[in-house]
């Protein structure tokens, strides 16, 4: 009966959510907000930054100080009156290490910055100089409170994220990007009390119940199976989301007589790529982050992999241009010379396996962050052998969704082939299929260069 419950209970995380980004943002950013706020006669900025698990991950294996994180925060936040750089000075601080995906903690900072008093009304400027190369919401609001007033603002007067705690599920997928702020500002009464820091009102145990959340729990050996097979099927499940080249996959083995053990071949090219391609990106993250931060690598592996896909595509659509003239010459010989009863096959050759190679690369060069964000934990949890395998359960997943979409493949262009539009379809297929890959490398491309320059 109790193995029974296990496989059940197995069986409903099949179909449990598989995203493990348990901040709502990705695992890879970095999140500011700066609330200049007038109190009376003077100002105050309220500064948050909210780290997610990856970027967290390193600042805490340098260590976390909160003192220190208000020094350095406040030396890149710029405050002008007037035209006058003014200081600010930390004045109250909290750090705390909110729960995130897979065990690993997210960083959250909040700072309390006194700033000059005003004299009189006053232009006031602020920009924020804090992680400017990392991704992530930058939010900046004016407010004023005990009878001073604001005039002009170039940004609103109330947060949209209640200071990162609840971001806005409408512009997840287009954060804000606001790193300066000006205002009038006409002060108040004198000897206002300055503002607070609400604390937390964070959830310290974001739910995890997907991939990630596996490496924190222990199995037995019926439980680990269960395990495995529910991350194979998260990771098939995965690669239906857009890209990891499945368009690619089919128009390649269309366009060059691929043969099922061609889409076999490939399946297994994409496990190991992406299982090396998440090592890598680990590597990054433990040993080079004070040169380069793993969100970096994203858009350069997508630019190789876009110019990848157009060279692949080229070579087929080379191919099968010299096909069609070997074609057209063989039976313009045929005409003038014939042999009685002698057979010509003119179909094109199979695919090379460099050419598969490439594909196989392609299509599993982008590592999934959420397998990124098992490694870590895993790590970080000593569990560095259980970390492994359910990275490779799910790059195999992700592969066996990659094969089982080039073998549909294979059996349509057979399908087109029986049926006869006087041969017409069957000829045109492998050329529109090499058509199909130049784009889509071409689409990839021009979406990777904004991000690498």
């Amino acid at each position: 009966m109790k193995k029974l419950l296990v496989f059940l209970v197995a069986a409903l995380a099949l179909f449990a959510p598989a995203a493990a980004t348990a901040h709502p943002l990705g695992n890879f950013t970095v999140n500011r907000y700066a609330e200049l706020v007038a109190a009376g006669d003077r100002l105050y900025v309220v500064y948050v930054l909210d780290m997610a698990e990856i970027p967290a991950f390193q600042a805490r294996r340098d260590g976390v100080k909160a003192d220190e994180y208000a020094t350095r925060l406040g030396e890149r936040l710029a405050l002008h009156v007037d035209g006058r750089r003014a200081s600010l000075r930390p004045v109250a601080r909290t750090v705390r290490f909110p729960r995130g995906a897979g065990g690993l903690r997210t960083l959250r900072v909040e700072v309390l910055y006194r700033g000059p008093r005003l004299a009189g009304d006053a232009r006031v400027e602020l920009r924020d100089r804090n992680y400017g190369d990392r991704l992530g919401w930058r939010e900046i609001v004016v407010r004023a409170e005990a009878g001073a007033r604001i005039s002009e603002s170039t940004v609103p007067t109330r947060t949209a994220t209640d200071r990162l705690r609840r971001y806005p599920k409408d512009l997840l997928s287009s954060p804000l990007e606001v790193e300066s702020a000006a205002a009038r500002v006409e002060p108040g009464e004198a000897g206002a009390p300055r503002p607070t820091l609400a604390g937390s009102s964070v959830a310290d145990d974001r739910s995890d119940s997907g991939f990630a959340g596996l490496v924190e729990r222990d199995f037995g050996p019926l439980g680990l199976v269960a395990a495995l097979a529910a991350v194979l099927f998260w990771g098939a499940a995965h690669a239906l989301s857009p890209g990891h080249g499945k368009a690619i996959v089919t128009a390649y083995l269309v366009g060059s007589r691929g043969a099922p053990r061609h889409a076999f071949a490939l399946g297994g090219i994409v496990t190991v790529t992406h299982t090396i391609g998440v090592f890598a990106l680990g590597v990054v993250t433990l040993a080079l982050s004070q040169f380069i931060v793993p969100e970096q690598l994203y858009p350069w592996l997508g630019l190789v992999s876009g110019l990848l896909v157009v060279a692949i595509g080229a070579s087929v659509l080379h191919a099968r241009w010299q096909h069609r003239r070997a074609h057209a010459h063989g039976a313009h010989t045929h005409h003038h010379h014939a042999h009685g009863g002698g057979h010509h096959d003119h179909a094109p050759a199979e695919p090379r396996w460099r050419g598969v190679v490439a594909v196989g690369i392609s299509g599993g060069l982008l590592p999934c962050p959420s397998a990124l964000v098992v490694l870590l934990a895993a790590i970080s949890l000593h569990k560095v052998a259980l970390g492994l395998l359910l990275i490779v359960a799910f790059s195999v997943g992700l592969a066996t969704t990659v094969t089982g979409i080039g073998l549909v493949a294979l059996l349509a262009r057979r399908a087109f082939q029986r049926v006869d539009f006087d041969g017409r379809v069957a000829r045109l297929l492998p050329a529109l299929s090499a058509l199909v890959i130049v784009l889509a490398g071409v689409a990839m491309t021009l979406r990777a260069v904004p991000d690498v320059l």
